[in-house]
């Protein structure tokens, strides 16, 4: 009898594992447990789960994602035109041979460029740099496409502006800058990256734009299960969860978990990173401290000296006008605007007196509900006389209180209050795909959908940012996705045209091997001509995020630091509270 026993073991074990979670899977009176009891229960279940789950469950598996730019709504024939014109506005050169050695790709250390002949430089006129790319045997570079940015800069003045690059196709690369200021100017240009490690990002776009995946919770009383979700999915693999909005059309899906509904999903959250995506050969264009973000310097001087102005310059052609440059570490916009500084709580506050300031996108307008938050609240100290005896008081004159909603830190929603003013702000995160650790389905909102529940108005200021979450996605899905916010600001400002609204470009980051493969400048520039482009024309304003962070002497961060976020506040306010011009007397 024993020699038989242990081939019935696979047997009972299976049985006693289906009867436990049979019991758990009928559990309808949560009265009758005692909350350890449950809790035990629940543990055990997870435990199970646990066991069960192979360390592969949640990688995604190998498919060809190409078509996942083309799902979503039918564009029109004329959404299908500015599609292609889009597509072909930030097409980027290719080297003339593919498949160069390391040797023969562009070596930033051995490149340099020149100033020209500056002669007599004055405030209002422009400054031309010449710029020749060099291999790293030395040779000069025959064909285009190296990723390079550049800034002219007075660090004695905190002052610096962004310079425009000009591809001539043949390793030869013009810069132009406006000349702003007097004073010796510095020039600074740096080698994102190479033409040849542009390709590579150029085919992990096409090919690998699950390189994020995403996933998601479900759960029903004791039951749980998680399953891997994204843009689209292969559905021959299982069967899919169809979480596709039915307003605007936007694609989302999860797969099926294998013991609940579609309807028990609960929340969302990034899965992880692809490891491994770079063939060995690839992997040699991105090397921190060789050809990642790496300055290329002068073959002479590298500063010039601007004289004031000392004639008119207004007919003088310039080749690039910014948005704006830094002046004693303010930002000056260059039109629409005139910048003021709004130092002081009480300046702010006077300001959005009356305003419900709505904040929607990632994490980088988060930043915005943040400085306000922290900079509102102002506590003042006075004395007072009563009966002949002083008192002093500390009382709060004007503060914002934050509701609690229970939310992920990091995530929101948020919602503070200043009653005394009137004020109102909010914020909520754009829907998927985004990279936050973990939002509640039931905040999955997309903007466009927020923008068509506001009433709008002259009391009414909306905030979006959105650019960073869709770097490893084919562009056509992000011009999918500010179509559909562009007809929302549209409708919005034909209800209300006093609605101030206010978009943020994408700005620089930092930069290493992996993070390269994710979220490079590259695929944010691509994004950011697209979004500059998709919104010209409409009442909106610009916030320049692209030429603050490049502009700046900060090192490039994803999250720009303080002063660069106090500049971007002040450039809002200064829309919100502008300076009144005074009329003149007949």
């Amino acid at each position: 009898m024993e020699k038989y026993l242990p081939k019935y073991v696979p047997f009972f074990t299976l049985l006693a594992l289906s009867g436990l979670l049979f019991l758990l899977w009928n559990i309808t009176s949560l009265e009758s447990w005692n909350c350890q009891t449950a809790s035990t229960f629940y543990q055990l279940q997870n435990s199970i789960q646990s066991v069960l789950k192979t360390s592969e469950f949640l990688l995604p598996v190998e498919f060809n994602y190409s078509f996942c730019a083309h799902l979503g709504q039918e564009p029109t024939a004329e959404e299908a035109r500015e599609e292609s014109y889009l597509l072909k506005s930030i097409a980027w050169p290719e080297p003339l041979v593919l498949g160069l050695p390391l040797r023969q790709s562009s070596d930033p250390a051995q490149s340099y460029y020149i100033i020209e002949d500056p002669g007599d430089l004055q405030v209002g006129g422009q400054l031309i740099v010449k710029v020749q790319m060099h291999n790293f045997l030395g040779q000069p570079k025959k064909h285009g496409g190296d990723f390079l940015v550049a800034r002219l800069h007075t660090p004695e003045l905190a002052a610096g502006v962004a310079g425009q690059v000009h591809d001539h196709n043949n390793g030869n690369y013009t810069v132009f800058f406006p000349l702003l200021w007097a004073g010796v100017a510095q020039v600074e240009l740096t080698m994102i990256h190479s033409s040849e490690a542009v390709m590579v990002l150029r085919r992990l776009r096409a090919e690998q734009s699950d390189r994020v995946f995403f996933k998601s919770l479900f759960r029903s009383r004791y039951l749980s299960e998680t399953t891997l979700c994204n843009l689209c999915l292969p559905h021959k693999q299982q069967p899919l969860c169809n979480y596709t909005d039915p307003q605007t059309g936007e694609p989302w899906f999860c797969y099926k978990p294998k013991m609940l509904d579609c309807d028990t999903r609960i929340n969302h959250s990034k899965g992880g990173y692809k490891k491994h995506l770079l063939t060995v050969y690839e992997s040699q264009f991105f090397q921190s401290g060789v050809n990642i973000k790496i300055p290329i310097h002068s073959a002479g001087v590298d500063n010039v000296t601007v004289q004031p102005a000392k004639v008119q310059t207004k007919g003088m052609h310039l080749e690039f006008t910014p948005s704006g440059y830094y002046y004693q570490g303010s930002w000056r916009p260059l039109s629409g605007v005139v910048m003021r500084q709004f130092n002081g709580s009480s300046v702010i506050t006077q300001c959005l007196r009356g305003k419900m300031v709505y904040m929607y996108g990632d994490s980088t307008v988060r930043q915005w509900y943040e400085y306000l938050t922290s900079h509102v609240p102002e506590k003042v100290q006075c004395e007072c006389s009563l009966r002949q005896l002083k008192y002093r008081y500390l009382f709060v004159v004007q503060e914002f209180k934050e509701f609690n909603f229970h939310s992920p830190k990091n995530v929101g929603p948020y919602m503070a209050v200043e009653s005394n003013h009137n004020i109102l702000l909010r914020y909520h995160c754009h829907g998927p795909p985004i990279r936050f650790t973990t939002v509640s389905s039931a905040e999955m909102h997309y903007i466009s959908n927020e923008l068509d529940g506001l009433r709008g108005g002259l009391d009414t200021v909306v905030l979006i940012s959105i650019w960073s979450h869709f770097s490893t996605f084919p562009v056509q899905v992000y011009i999918r996705r500010l179509r559909h916010i562009r007809r929302a600001v549209i409708r919005l400002l034909n209800r209300e045209p006093a609605t101030l609204v206010l978009i943020r470009t994408a700005n620089l980051q930092k930069l290493d091997p992996e993070s390269s493969l994710f979220n490079s400048d590259w695929f944010s520039q691509q994004l950011d001509r697209v979004l500059r482009a998709m919104f010209k024309g409409l009442n909106v304003q610009l916030v320049d995020a692209w030429e603050m962070t490049l502009a700046h002497h900060h090192p490039h961060q994803l999250h720009p630091p303080p002063e660069i976020i106090s500049n971007m506040v002040n450039f809002i306010l200064s829309h919100i509270c502008p300076v009144r011009r005074k009329r003149r007397r007949g």
